[in-house]
């Protein structure tokens, strides 16, 4: 990636393909004159920052490219706090091309994949974190991952980590101070205070990691496998649940063979549905195709709703299933929740849910009665989706990890925090301690941008789009 900031940047912002207009921006020393060298309407480099113009882009040989209207931002009041100018042009890409091309001969370069934000970041606009929640919110799919992103773009997480990374800056310095005395056996930093600070910053950055599941859950969806006996009704309950006739229903057992995926959303959380083939001894080979894909969806899903046939189902043929079906699966995700669907109670109305209870594997807590053909409980069993996922509502309020860098920068800062407890627990010298905290300094400092490589920017900003 080219991070040489004396360039001037171009680069198409709105998506490609035609439509209504197109945004083209530039951002750089020379942004402002190379597009006033262009267009004809006033004096761009005269007019006051933050307007907006309209007016006509010629080439070189005075032929009209578009009419459009050119927005103007002056450092530092920009995106990138550097000059920006945004030209918004009719949407036809031929257009679009030969305004890109024409701002090129005028002497900008095309912007690389995420320059303006990485710009932004370099020219302390925003922390890394930040700019990383950018590529998030461009990428958010519900309401819940679109406001997780907004809060961490407003800096509510970074705000976090810098204030835990100061106070034991604060502490590292006493104890970097003792070091200079050495030879006269002074002790700056009280060990009794550190180690409780200690204490309580690892129960913060604790509380962190352990919101990195539900995180990624809500910035991926939830992988949601629907599995069961041939015929029990699992098609017809992905039907009810999407409130639409998306998977075919048949009376013949074995109807669905391959998987089929569909997304639904839940109070703002997306839940990624998979309908599979009936789980039983395979009729021929196609068929074994299809259960084999079930349990390796089943192994993969954070979720899985287990529909059974109340009229055809014993309980001790349902736990033999569930335990055979588990098995078959080998070790489910981690974490993963299964719900249990008891459907058809339209045949079968006096059937007693408890009877299919089981300690340690199915419960009160964990069964629902249904009729997917006519949608009883469709409600209840959504609710149930959402709260197997959010189990502590409360923690939607507070900041969550949805990050992998960032959760595996806060786990290794954990594990040299409690390095530090070990060598203050047995009174190791001052200059291993100091050399834990830094440790923990270090992954802190690597969430945040304060401490970064050009390698790491360049794996954060190459995920994003050009134009951004």
């Amino acid at each position: 990636m080219n991070h040489n900031m004396t360039d001037t940047i171009v680069a198409l912002s709105t998506p490609q393909g035609q439509g209504a207009i197109g945004v083209i921006r530039l951002s750089g020393k020379q942004a402002i004159e190379i597009v006033n060298s262009t267009f004809f309407a006033k004096d761009l480099l005269a007019v006051p920052a933050n307007t907006v113009h309209f007016g006509k882009i010629r080439d070189e040989e005075g032929r009209v490219l578009d009419e459009c209207v050119v927005t103007i931002f002056k450092a530092p009041h920009s995106y990138t706090k550097e000059d920006v100018v945004e030209i918004s042009c009719h949407g036809s890409p031929y257009i679009l091309d030969q305004v890109i091309q024409l701002m090129l001969r005028k002497g900008a370069r095309m912007a690389d994949r995420g320059e303006f934000t990485l710009r932004a970041f370099l020219n302390g606009q925003m922390d890394l974190s930040q700019a990383e929640a950018v590529a998030d919110l461009i990428a958010s799919e519900n309401a819940s991952s679109h406001e997780l992103a907004i809060r961490q773009m407003r800096g509510g997480f970074s705000d976090q980590i810098s204030a835990l990374r100061q106070e034991l800056i604060d502490f590292a310095a006493l104890i970097e101070l003792e070091l200079d005395f050495g030879e006269e056996d002074v002790e700056f930093a009280d060990r009794g205070k550190l180690e409780n600070l200690v204490e309580e910053i690892q129960g913060v950055i604790k509380k962190l990691v352990d919101s990195f599941h539900l995180g990624n859950v809500i910035k991926k969806g939830v992988a949601t496998v629907i599995a069961g006996r041939p015929n029990a009704g699992k098609s017809t309950l992905l039907n009810a649940l999407l409130n639409e006739e998306r998977a075919i229903v048949s009376e013949i057992a074995g109807t669905t063979r391959d998987t089929i995926e569909e997304s639904m959303n839940i109070n703002g959380i997306k839940f990624r549905l998979v309908d599979t083939a009936g789980i039983r001894e395979a009729q021929d080979s196609i068929e074994k195709i299809g259960v084999e894909r079930t349990l390796s969806e089943i192994g993969k899903s954070t979720v899985v709703i287990y529909v059974f046939d109340v009229w055809q189902t014993k309980p001790e043929e349902l736990w033999e299933d569930v335990e055979r079906f588990l098995s078959a699966s080998r070790a489910l995700t981690k974490g993963s929740k299964q719900l249990f669907v008891a459907n058809k109670m339209d045949l079968n109305p006096y059937t007693k849910p408890e009877d299919y209870y089981k300690e340690g594997l199915i419960g009160a807590e964990n069964l629902i009665t249904a009729s997917a053909l006519n949608k009883m409980n469709i409600e209840a069993i959504k609710n149930e989706l959402y709260r197997i996922v959010i189990e502590n509502p409360d923690l939607m309020d507070q900041t969550i990890v949805t990050n992998s860098r960032h959760y595996d920068a806060l786990h290794k800062a954990l594990q040299s925090l409690d390095a530090v407890l070990v060598g203050l627990q047995g009174g190791i010298t001052g200059d291993f301690i100091a050399m834990d905290i830094r440790q923990a300094l270090h992954h802190l400092g690597l969430i945040t941008g304060e401490i970064h490589t050009d390698d790491l920017l360049d794996s954060i900003f190459g995920r994003f789009c050009i134009g951004k």
